[in-house]
């Protein structure tokens, strides 16, 4: 069957075509949307004014940590890696009592759009939403701990 040369879309030429489109579509295109995976790396930190110095594991944040935050001292208190799927939350337990809850609200190719909650004894301490670019991080300034405050640094790859 030779198809001739047109530059109009016929009806007669979209019944041949959707098809095709519909197959690359699925071949393409659906998986992407349909796992909707987002590997997300949440960092607990610990800064203050006791002490100096920068947990070697955070050296490559160290400088966006100077510029939003006036503290001598970062400490890392924890490293998770989540992989996030639409509307199932994950809940880390950051110190007792105290849990921090990551929901994946959105995804798509340039961006993904989460939500996080930090609760103490069940009751919301913050409840806040960020949208990241792939391989971004967002620094967020949490509630108080011990002599300092906990600060959050989530980073997205899809």
């Amino acid at each position: 069957m030779a198809f001739r040369k047109s530059r109009k879309w016929t009806p007669e030429f979209m019944k041949r075509a959707f098809p095709i489109i519909f197959i690359l579509f699925l071949i393409f295109i659906a998986p992407s949307i349909s796992s909707g995976q987002v590997q997300t790396r949440l960092r607990i930190i610990q800064a203050s004014n006791v002490g100096s110095g920068v947990d070697p594991s955070l050296r490559d944040i160290h400088r966006q940590l100077g510029t939003l935050f006036n503290f001598t001292s970062y400490r890392l208190l924890r490293d998770e890696n989540i992989t996030l799927s639409p509307n199932r939350p994950a809940i880390i337990q950051a110190h007792p009592g105290r849990s921090i809850e990551i929901n994946l609200l959105g995804y798509r190719k340039d961006f993904a759009e989460l939500r996080l909650k930090i609760k103490r004894d069940g009751e919301e301490m913050l409840n806040t939403q960020v949208r990241l670019s792939s391989g971004r991080t967002v620094i967020i300034g949490g509630p108080k701990h011990d002599e300092g405050v906990v600060i959050l640094a989530i980073s997205t790859r899809f």
